[in-house]
């Protein structure tokens, strides 16, 4: 029996025995993960998903792809060159089982990308940009002097009042 799964944006058609070589995933090697989003087992296809089916593998290791160089030059009067490289974090894993259908009393671990955050954790708050140069000092001046001038007027109120209700 084979089916098609669905993890880090592409989709794999995978039978028992097979090792997949797919995106990072947060499992140490060793550990037996679970893909949920199944779109066709055997002959049963989803409406996106099969309902309740999965793919068991266990993890193998976790490896770095082949070096992707990306060059770029820019041709005639400009004679300008730059040259970055990349290497994709993969994790290998072996297909164990497929489950056509109770993959929710399994009890095994879903597989998660290295890079999702779990579902009851807070959303951090958008950090303000940083200014950089003479803009920013002066930004920075200008709040100080303005939130000086309010205190300092603040306080001046207050001693008014105070002396009115002496």
């Amino acid at each position: 029996m084979f089916a098609v799964l669905k993890t880090g944006g592409k989709q794999y058609r995978v039978q028992q025995g097979d090792v997949l070589r797919v995106e990072k995933l947060s499992a140490e090697a060793g550990e037996t993960i679970q893909f949920n989003e199944v779109l066709v087992v055997g002959d049963q296809i989803g409406a996106p998903l099969v309902a309740g089916a999965a793919v068991q593998a266990t993890v193998i290791d976790q490896i770095k792809g082949d070096k992707v160089i990306h060059f770029v030059r820019r041709r005639r009067k400009h004679s300008s060159k730059r040259t970055k490289g990349h290497r994709q974090q993969l994790t290998l894993v072996r297909v164990t089982d497929i489950l056509a259908s109770g993959a929710d009393s399994t009890g095994v671990k879903a597989a998660l990308g290295a890079s999702t955050r779990p579902a009851d954790a807070p959303v951090p708050a958008p950090q303000p940009k940083a200014r950089r140069g003479r803009t920013a000092a002066l930004v920075g001046a200008a709040a100080v002097g303005v939130a000086a001038v309010a205190a300092a007027a603040f306080a001046a109120t207050r001693a008014d009042d105070s002396a009115e209700q002496a």
